[in-house]
């Protein structure tokens, strides 16, 4: 399965953390979503990585998927917040589904956050996201892959169960 995370993760590069690690143990290629020329109908699956602000996902990544959003896809979201207390996805998940694409959910959690006047006080979420936030992005994957039909060990279609009469 041919993968692509999108990512924009500005500021402290909390997103990239998450992406990063995926990278490391699944073959996925990721690409920053300020410097993406490809085109997206390219892969079988694509995850939209952003950071977010004023309780939005990045303009880029909206943008991008706005403009060149493909069809029946299997399409896979993560997001890092300083408070990840509602669904960031939902418009860019409305979007997807609109297109007749397979979507398999979204992660999201804390990530450093001096944005605006947070950065008077230092900022909240200092040391996120944790080493459990990240190995947590990583198994949320493990379970994309799973649903979409991958054996995420051996990254091959993963085979019917039979059934012992």
């Amino acid at each position: 399965m041919k993968t692509l995370i999108l990512y924009e993760s500005l500021h402290h590069g909390n997103t990239k953390k998450l992406v990063d690690a995926i990278a490391e143990e699944y073959p996925v290629e990721i690409q920053d979503a300020r410097t993406f020329t490809g085109d997206l109908s390219d892969y079988d699956a694509i995850g939209f990585a952003s950071g977010v602000a004023f309780w939005k996902i990045y303009n880029e990544i909206f943008d991008i998927a706005m403009d060149k959003m493909p069809f029946e896809k299997d399409i896979f979201f993560i997001c890092t917040a300083g408070i990840p207390d509602r669904d960031y996805a939902a418009e860019i998940r409305t979007l997807a589904q609109q297109r007749n694409n397979r979507v398999h959910g979204a992660y999201c959690c804390r990530g450093f956050d001096t944005f605006g006047p947070l950065k008077l006080i230092g900022g909240i979420n200092k040391g996120c996201p944790t080493e459990s936030e990240i190995r947590g992005a990583v198994d949320y994957y493990r379970l994309v892959l799973i649903e979409c039909g991958i054996d995420p060990d051996t990254m091959q279609p993963a085979l019917p169960e039979t059934q012992d009469n």
